[in-house]
């Protein structure tokens, strides 16, 4: 037994010694960021600061109920002591039940020798059981507040899942294989790869590549259906789509995509293209490409994007077909902005939108997600210095947040894979379009969180001013289409919910399956997920799915049922972009969706 017990011992030391370096290290690293000052020059360090004050009110929670810690400290010796006997009694041929297991879905430890090999075994387990201890620390922590809760368990949440053992490389036994099998090279390629990569991220954070850039070419392999560039200034190209009925709708439709990312998110190929599904159905779409802001933009604000964007669109729009009527969707941020554009539009007396659908929309900012962990006076006024110093704030860097709110799938995986294995991310179109990001300029990011995300002002009457115009939602009484998803961690369904009651009128609201990208472009042909209806809207989230009907597939052909009945069915000839009164200006997909980060930021 004592020879067994010297055997694991040995076997582990070295996860302990790594763990011990680690742990080290990040407390070095944090102990830096929150001595020195916050400045324009390391504006990181409000970040860092106020997760400090979320770990300072913990610890001064938890020595209000020490017995509680005691108890889970307690828990976690006696759950580390099985596990140990456990391992020596595997080593001497006995078979014995897991001490705990990770959960239905972790990827991390599919290799078969997380569980054959007793060592790896060992080191899986020990990793879980300190793992969910922390995590049961904090739920056990009373008098906490909710902002502070869920900054520590964000935190406690990174921390833990970057000490996972699959993460070192000598701990990996997919890496360890890999290593043996070509002679060190993969760690070799490894470091290149995140040589290339840090190079490529911005301002400390390291994006990860996700997929291989080279095979994909906007315009040739994505974003490919067909259309002409019919406008544009300082903060929109406006595409107009080539029709292939010959019929289409007298309306226009007229399609607003966030201005975080790049439009192509609804084009991405021809058999998930929603923008060539629309054009299917015989409407006359156009559609926003925002440009990719550098600091020569650093100056235009939420109206300038409202102004330029979506109003001036329905001008051109009106000059190409003759119609001042058109029906329109707004993506993500791009139904934010729709929103308050209908409120202008309403107060000018020019209400030219006959229905919105609002795709994954925010209005209601009450309940903001997991991004909420990051909102607050204190990281805005750190992003703002950032922001003023550069005149943008770098898309990479929103990359990076969004990803650490799905850390192992959108991080880790892909630095085990990159770095340690050496290999090359695969090819997917998905994660192309998620790493090509896009710049915001400062004063319409500043606006945008503040407002927003902040104080939550859009849906308050009168609370915010565009253009010397008071925004009211409620006054606008068009009819309206609300799609949410269930697994939405951006813009999450209740949420979304609530800003379907701030308009007025009477809006149609949608659940449908998945996330905030697959949810949406769930084309019907896929026949994948399901979605949820119900005609009335209570004024709880939960009530109204409770009354639900679920039906299989995609939404779309529910959506294009509904846009004919409010009317603008009438046909008219196809409309081909460049006949009418202004000429094309180059192809779909056009010059500004081609613009890179890297191409713009020394602008």
């Amino acid at each position: 037994m004592s020879d067994v017990s010297e055997q694991l011992t040995a076997a582990v030391s070295d996860y302990f010694d790594m763990a011990i370096q680690a742990a080290e290290h990040t407390g070095k690293v944090w102990e830096k960021f929150i001595q020195q000052p916050t400045s324009a020059e390391d504006p990181a360090a409000c970040v860092l600061n106020d997760f400090s004050e979320a770990l300072k009110e913990l610890g001064e929670a938890m020595m209000e109920h020490p017995d509680k810690l005691i108890d889970d400290q307690m828990d976690l010796l006696k759950k580390q002591q099985a596990l140990f006997q456990n391992t020596v009694l595997r080593l001497m041929g006995k078979e014995v039940e897991p001490i705990v297991e990770p959960e239905k879905g972790d990827k991390r430890f599919r290799n078969a020798e997380w569980e054959a090999n007793p060592f790896f075994d060992y080191l899986k387990q020990l990793y879980l059981i300190q793992g969910n201890t922390l995590k049961k620390m904090i739920d056990d922590t009373d008098g906490l507040s909710d902002n502070a809760r869920r900054k520590v368990e964000y935190l406690i949440r990174q921390y833990t899942n970057a000490m996972a053992p699959s993460n070192f490389a000598g701990l990996n036994p997919d890496v360890i294989n890999k290593t043996l099998e070509t002679g060190g090279a993969n760690l070799a390629h490894g470091i290149e790869q995140l040589t290339e990569d840090l190079e490529a991220s911005a301002n400390g954070a390291l994006n990860v590549a996700m997929t291989d850039t080279s095979a994909f070419q906007v315009g040739v392999n994505v974003a490919t259906t067909p259309g002409k560039v019919v406008y544009q200034n300082e903060l929109m190209q406006l595409i107009q789509y080539s029709p292939t009925t010959e019929e289409v709708f007298k309306r226009p439709l007229l399609v607003i995509p966030p201005f975080i990312n790049k439009y192509y998110i609804m084009d991405l190929r021809e058999n998930n293209s929603l923008l060539r599904w629309l054009v299917g159905q015989g409407h006359t779409v156009f559609v926003i490409s925002w440009v990719n802001p550098g600091p020569s933009l650093r100056d235009k604000g939420f109206d300038n994007y409202l102004l330029e964007g979506p109003v001036e669109a329905l001008n051109v729009i009106e000059q190409i077909t003759g119609e001042k009527d058109v029906n329109a969707i707004g993506y993500c941020l791009g139904g934010t902005l729709l929103s308050a554009t209908l409120s202008y539009l309403k107060k000018k007396r020019k209400e030219r939108i006959k229905s919105a659908t609002f795709l994954a929309t925010l209005i209601d900012f009450s309940m903001p997600g997991e991004i909420g962990v990051f909102i607050n006076e204190t990281t805005i006024a750190g992003l703002e210095k950032q922001m003023d110093m550069l005149g943008y704030y770098d898309g990479r860097q929103m990359s990076f947040s969004f990803n650490t709110l799905r850390e192992n799938d959108l991080f880790w995986s892909f630095f085990v894979n990159n770095y340690l294995k050496g290999e090359r991310p695969a090819a997917f179109d998905l994660l192309y379009w998620n790493t090509d990001s896009t710049n915001l300029p400062a004063r319409m990011h500043s606006y945008y969180l503040r407002n927003m995300y902040l104080n939550n002002l859009l849906r308050e009457k009168n609370a915010l001013e565009v253009d010397g115009v008071k925004i009211d939602l409620s006054a606008v009484k068009i009819p309206t289409y609300f799609l949410s998803t269930s697994q939405d961690h951006i813009a999450l369904w209740k949420a979304s919910y609530e800003g379907a009651k701030v308009l007025g009128g009477k809006p149609r609201f949608v659940l449908g399956g998945s996330g905030h990208i697959a949810g949406v472009i769930n084309p019907p042909a896929a026949d994948k997920y399901n979605y949820w209806t119900n005609d009335s809207l209570p004024e709880d989230s939960d009530e109204w799915f409770q009354g639900a009907e679920s039906h299989r597939g995609s939404w779309w052909p529910d959506w294009e049922a509904w846009i004919q009945e409010q009317g603008g069915a009438e046909r008219v000839p196809a409309r081909e972009p460049g006949d009418g009164p202004l000429a094309a200006i180059e192809d779909a997909p056009g010059s500004y969706v081609r613009m890179r980060i890297q191409d713009v930021v020394g602008r």
